[in-house]
C-alpha cells in the first residue's frame, strides 16, 4: 500500500484538446454544474473528444460512419445524448485503443479470479485525471488529513507484483489521502493464483484497530463488509467504538450475492451499531474501468454527478432518453478518456435519475440511483468473483 505521488496531468495535445484538458481541471466537483458556462465547455470538450477518436481509432470511425454523426452536430447538453455509445461489454471481448502500445501508462482489468475481463488501456492523462477527480472529490470531503496517520482495513485483492484488477488499484491509491500506519487486506493470497476471504482476520484487525483509537479507513467490496460484522454478532462479540473520524468508502456492489444482500439503509445501521462509525462517514462510491468518473454519494447517500459527466437514463427496449424518475439503462458520458474511444458508454446497470433538489444535501446536482443488474448474463465482475470467495468462506 504505497502512496501515490500527485501529478498535474497533461492532455495528449493541449491545443486539440484545450477544451477536455480545462474541464477535467475543474477543482469543484459540482460547482457551476448546468450553468450556460460550464455547458458550452463540457459541448466543447465533447466535440474536442470525439473529433480525437475518430482520428485515433479506426473502430469509433466506423462506428460514427455507421450511425452518420458528425461531432459538429453537437450544440448543447441534450445532445451530447445522440453519442453512439459503447456498450460496456464490448470491452469484455474486444480492445479498441486511440493511442499506440507504446503511449499504455495503464492497463487495468474488471475481473476477479474468474470470468469474461474487460480490457481498459489509460494513457497516463486519462487515468490521472481520474485520479485528480478523486482528489478533488475527497478534498471536497474533508477526508484528506495528510497529518492524521490511519488504520486501513481493505475489502479487496492482496495484491501481486503487476496485478492488473481494477478494484485493488483503486483501494490501494484511496490510502495516500491519511498516512497508513496499519493496513489489512480482508482477500488474502493463497500461493496458488486464488484468494480466500480472511473474515477473523478482519475481525482481529478491527478489535486492535479499536484498542489503538486512531482512525479507521475501510474500502472495498460492501459484501465482506457485512459478512465481517454479522459474524461479530453471530458470535457474540460486543460492539466495537472505532475513532469517530473514520471512514467506510464501498464499491463494488452486491453482483452475485443479491439473495444475500441488504438494503444500504439496513448495511449502514449495522455497521454504525457495531464499528460505531457514524452514518455521515459511511459512505458508497460507484464507477468502473470502463468509465472512471467518480461518483462519490453525499451524505444523505445520493450520486450525484459531477462536473466532468453528464448521464442519460434510456429505455430498455427502445433505448430513447428517458426522463426523471424512470428506470432504463445507465448511460455515461464524459471527454476525459484519450486512450480507447469510451467516452460514451453504455452500462447494464439499471438506474433512474432525480433532480438534485430533491435531496437534502444541498450539493444541487441530478443523482442518479441504481436498481440492479439487467438480464442475466453469467460474465462475473470483479465483485461477482469476490462474492464466490464468500460463499467459500462460509
Amino acid at each position: 500500500m504505497s502512496e501515490n505521488e500527485p501529478r498535474i496531468p497533461c492532455v495528449p495535445d493541449s491545443r486539440r484538446l484545450a477544451a477536455v484538458e480545462k474541464l477535467c481541471s475543474l477543482s469543484d466537483p459540482y460547482a457551476g454544474y448546468g450553468t450556460g458556462e460550464i455547458d458550452r465547455l463540457f459541448v466543447r470538450a465533447m466535440r474536442e473528444n470525439i473529433r480525437w477518436h475518430a482520428e485515433k481509432s479506426p473502430f469509433y470511425r466506423r462506428l460514427l460512419d455507421q450511425r452518420a454523426f458528425d461531432p459538429e452536430s453537437i450544440h448543447k447538453i441534450e445532445d451530447c445524448a445522440r453519442v453512439p455509445f459503447v456498450l460496456a461489454s464490448f470491452f469484455k471481448a474486444h480492445e479498441a485503443l486511440s493511442v499506440g502500445r507504446d503511449e499504455v501508462f495503464l492497463h487495468l482489468t474488471s475481473s476477479g479470479t474468474t470470468g469474461q475481463k474487460s480490457q481498459v488501456f489509460f494513457d497516463e492523462w486519462s487515468i490521472r485525471s481520474a485520479q485528480r477527480m478523486v482528489d478533488f472529490i475527497f478534498d471536497k470531503y474533508g477526508w484528506v488529513t495528510p497529518g492524521q496517520s490511519a488504520n486501513y482495513l481493505l475489502y479487496s485483492y492482496e495484491t501481486e507484483t503487476g496485478s492488473k484488477l481494477g478494484t485493488a488499484y483503486t483501494d490501494n491509491f484511496l490510502c495516500k489521502y491519511a498516512p497508513v500506519k496499519n493496513g489489512f487486506y480482508a482477500l488474502r493470497m493463497t500461493g496458488t493464483g486464488t484468494h480466500d476471504f480472511d473474515v477473523f482476520g478482519c475481525i482481529g484487525a478491527l478489535q486492535r484497530y479499536a484498542e489503538e483509537g486512531l482512525p479507521v479507513r475501510i474500502f472495498g467490496f460492501p459484501a465482506f463488509l457485512y459478512f465481517t460484522v454479522q459474524r461479530m454478532k453471530d458470535l457474540g462479540i460486543p460492539p466495537l467504538r472505532l475513532s469517530p473520524d473514520s471512514l467506510v468508502f464501498l464499491g463494488g456492489g452486491w453482483k452475485g450475492h443479491a439473495d444475500q444482500a441488504i438494503n444500504k439503509t439496513q448495511l449502514y445501521a449495522q455497521v454504525e451499531e457495531q464499528l460505531g462509525i457514524p452514518n455521515a462517514r459511511l459512505r458508497d462510491g460507484f464507477g468502473s474501468v470502463e468509465h472512471c468518473i467518480p461518483y462519490v454519494e453525499c451524505r444523505a447517500h445520493q450520486f450525484h454527478i459531477p462536473v466532468w459527466s453528464r448521464v442519460f437514463i434510456r429505455d430498455v427496449r427502445t433505448l430513447k432518453v428517458l426522463p426523471y424518475g424512470e428506470r432504463g439503462f445507465l448511460h455515461f458520458v464524459s471527454p476525459y478518456i484519450t486512450s480507447m474511444p469510451a467516452q460514451s458508454v453504455l452500462m447494464g446497470d439499471l438506474a433512474s435519475l432525480h433532480e438534485g433538489s430533491s435531496c437534502s444535501c444541498g450539493t444541487g446536482t441530478p443523482y442518479f440511483a441504481v436498481h440492479g443488474r439487467a438480464g442475466t448474463s453469467k460474465n462475473k465482475s470483479c465483485a461477482v468473483a469476490a462474492a464466490e470467495l464468500i460463499q467459500g468462506s462460509r
